[in-house]
């Protein structure tokens, strides 16, 4: 197997940075306990599976607390409509004015990237509830929003 593919596909650069700052703060691997945390969105995309279905995912970086600088993932899958509708209720939430709609993966990626640039243009912060479903899915609930102008 060749593995220049993954030299050419992936910014090594970031991925050398992110190692790096691993390093720096001995960073565990370990889940962030479910309950409520001050968070930043530090990356938030539309993304590809192992399998090669659309995917939805977040970066939340904890910004207080027992946990700050630790971070929570969310990764959900886009192949069915109550998947989009999790999606955007939550984008909803992020209350950043921009009208939340599925029109195409292409139209959504975009929708994702505007709400995304307009959270870190008004360097928002969120409380989030991170929680689990009875049947053992992680709920991520926004429950409010903290502005920080700069």
């Amino acid at each position: 197997m060749g593995f220049d593919k993954f030299d050419k596909r992936i910014d090594l650069n970031g991925l050398k940075n992110d190692l790096a700052e691993a390093e720096k703060n001995n960073t565990s691997f370990e889940k962030v306990p479910y309950g409520q945390y001050e968070v930043s969105i530090e990356k938030m995309e539309l993304a590809e599976s192992k399998k090669g279905d659309p995917m939805f995912t977040c970066w939340f970086r904890i910004v207080s607390g027992d946990y700050k600088d630790r971070l929570i993932f969310w990764n959900q899958l886009l192949v069915q409509g109550f998947q989009l509708h999790i999606i955007n209720n939550f984008l909803r939430s992020l209350d950043t004015g921009i009208d939340i709609k599925f029109d195409s993966f292409t139209q959504y990626n975009q929708l994702i990237l505007d709400v995304t640039e307009k959270i870190d243009s008004d360097c928002t912060e969120f409380a989030l509830e991170y929680g689990q479903t009875s049947k053992g899915f992680d709920t991520f609930n926004i429950v409010e929003i903290f502005d920080n102008p700069l």
